[in-house]
């Protein structure tokens, strides 16, 4: 076989989506599209289609990795689903790909070869750097900073920059009532 075909999304993977293209054929508007599960976006979405994404991402990442991946710093690695930037990336990378493949006409799939597959490699290689070469998982580096960003101390911090700025006056409001009281 000289290429593989796309891996179709399983039942309810495809049930969502139907779910999405039915909702949007009445005019639902986005707002009321957050009750419906969104498998481009996985944690919006219910435990029983995440059961059913979760293997449709990683036959994605495989066949991605067999039809695109020229170069190491190209291919998925295994361990994608310790990485959450990939997780979110491929999610939406795989719905793009599937709308394409299923369109009337080449123009979207040429769209997802000339921007989502080049913008997905680009972002994936630039977070992963030279990290997670084949059997070597390179947990996440800036776990300390995540830390210290959800520590007490500085969450407080911004607590008080927050209403610090809150307690300044507002130099519109401020200028706007100057302006009016020199015209009286």
């Amino acid at each position: 076989m000289i290429v593989r075909p796309f891996p179709g999304p399983p039942r309810w993977v495809a049930h969502a989506l139907e779910q999405l293209r039915l909702a949007e054929a009445v005019g639902l508007q986005p707002g009321g599209l957050t009750a419906l599960d969104r498998p481009w976006d996985p944690a919006a979405c219910t435990q029983r289609v995440r059961a059913e994404l979760w293997p449709w991402l990683d036959d994605v990442a495989a066949w991605l990795n067999h039809s695109y991946a020229w170069s190491t710093g190209h291919a998925v690695p295994a361990c994608w689903p310790a990485h959450p930037h990939l997780v979110h990336e491929l999610a939406g990378l795989a719905c793009l790909r599937l709308a394409a493949g299923e369109a009337t006409s080449p123009h979207a799939l040429e769209d997802w070869h000339r921007h989502a597959l080049p913008g997905f490699t680009a972002r994936m290689t630039e977070r992963l750097g030279a990290g997670c070469p084949p059997g070597r998982h390179v947990d996440w580096p800036a776990r300390s900073w995540a830390a210290d960003y959800d520590s007490e101390t500085a969450r407080s911090a911004r607590a008080d920059r927050f209403a610090a700025d809150l307690d300044e006056p507002d130099p519109e409001t401020t200028s706007a009532t100057a302006t009016a009281r020199a015209a009286r």
